[in-house]
């Protein structure tokens, strides 16, 4: 991502006298003055920003977007770090509510009541509809990278006049989160507060990786973090190469789905679960979890009922066994904490979870006290992270 600025102007040099024609008065002369003024100032021309996606496409704007069409909800979040009002910079969005969870989606609606009148488009867990896009009359799209537009499809949205950038808090969280939020920001004249945020972002990472640069591999513990643990009756979702797989790397764990999926995201079944015998075990759940056999957790739940519905999970045939389960290191986390660029709260709380005697003064409810008071439009609110015992 680049930003071009325009050139500085350079001025002309002074003519060495000016008389006027004869019978020509005091305001003739004072016109003539001032045309010579500004014949001798260039005029600067207006600046253009250069963004580049993460498919190392570039697109043009003339100024500031102030219409953003997203395909995920939780690029609202993104924003709410570097805008005073997200959903004023939105055209349309996907109303993705079970992404972000309905508290968090209730207190955006409350703060900024505008988002009820937004476009719907599809979500990036759906099918694309150009003809929604454009529909919408954004004067940027911005798109998931694991479900960009296809090339014809850009193509016919192009030629709408709209131009189309891909980011990604998904796939890749720890190499594409910064050079997303940086788009961002220049996209929407933020530049910044993106940067004031990314460099909190870069100096809570080094805090972490510092206490594990002499980890033995022998001290890294197999960690089995289950996404949306319980919905569904199958064992078991799971992390692969990729996604909230490489935060586990990250912070000193080994993630057992990393072996056998090569993606960001799979399954595992359960007799390969057992036969790894997790030492950590992580459910994520929240409130798109009612009606299931899963985790409960966030701002809608007390503490105590999250400790219910995540003892519920572990009591799944072929859990109790594990070495987790009987070590007592068997937590619950909000969805909403991944895939978001607040994925430095998920850094910190799996360090504690899978390092417990390295990150024993790491606060974590810090961390988020400080974000919501320097950064965030719509402050985050827990529970979002839970122990069982």
């Amino acid at each position: 991502m680049n930003l071009l600025l325009p050139p500085r102007g350079r001025a002309s040099a002074r003519p060495a006298s000016v008389r006027p024609a004869p019978g020509w008065g005091a305001r003739a002369w004072l016109a003539l003055a001032v045309l010579a003024l500004w014949a001798g100032m260039a005029v600067p021309s207006r600046a253009e920003i250069v963004l580049t996606d993460l498919t190392g496409r570039q697109v043009t704007l003339a100024a500031p977007a102030h219409r953003l069409l997203i395909d995920d909800g939780r690029f609202l979040v993104a924003l709410a770090l570097i805008q005073p009002d997200p959903v004023g910079v939105l055209a349309a969005w996907p109303r993705d509510i079970n992404r972000l969870g309905k508290s968090t989606y209730d207190a955006y609606r409350a703060k900024f009541p505008a988002i009820d009148a937004l476009a719907k488009v599809a979500s990036s867990a759906g099918s694309m509809s150009v003809e929604q896009v454009v529909a919408a009359r954004p004067d940027l799209a911005v798109f998931s990278l694991g479900s960009q537009p296809s090339g014809e499809e850009r193509a016919r949205i192009e030629a709408a006049g709209i131009p189309v950038v891909v980011i990604d808090f998904f796939t890749h969280p720890l190499t594409n989160t910064e050079p997303s939020l940086r788009l961002l920001g220049a996209a929407t004249g933020a530049s910044d507060k993106a940067e004031a945020f990314l460099a909190f972002r870069r100096a809570r990472f080094a805090a972490v990786t510092d206490k594990l640069a002499d980890l033995p591999p022998t001290q890294r513990p197999r960690v089995f973090l289950e996404p949306h643990a319980g919905m569904t009756a199958d064992c078991c979702n799971s992390p692969g190469r990729g996604n909230v797989g490489e935060i586990i790397e990250r912070v000193g764990g080994d993630n057992i789905g990393a072996a056998v999926i090569p993606r960001a995201f799979g399954k595992l079944n359960l007799e390969y679960v057992i036969a790894q015998d997790p030492q950590v075990y992580i459910a994520t759940g929240g409130s798109h979890m009612e009606g299931t056999g899963g985790l409960l957790i966030g701002p809608e739940y007390t503490p105590e009922r999250a400790r219910e519905t995540l003892a519920r999970v572990i009591a799944r045939p072929g859990f109790a066994g594990l070495a987790a389960v009987r070590d007592k290191r068997v937590h619950g986390l909000s969805h909403q904490m991944l895939n978001s660029a607040l994925d430095l709260f998920t850094v910190e709380i799996l360090a504690k979870w899978i390092h417990p005697e390295r990150f024993r003064d790491l606060d974590v409810d810090a961390t988020v006290a400080e974000v919501n008071a320097r950064f965030l439009a719509v402050p985050v609110e827990g529970p979002n992270w839970i122990d069982l015992d």
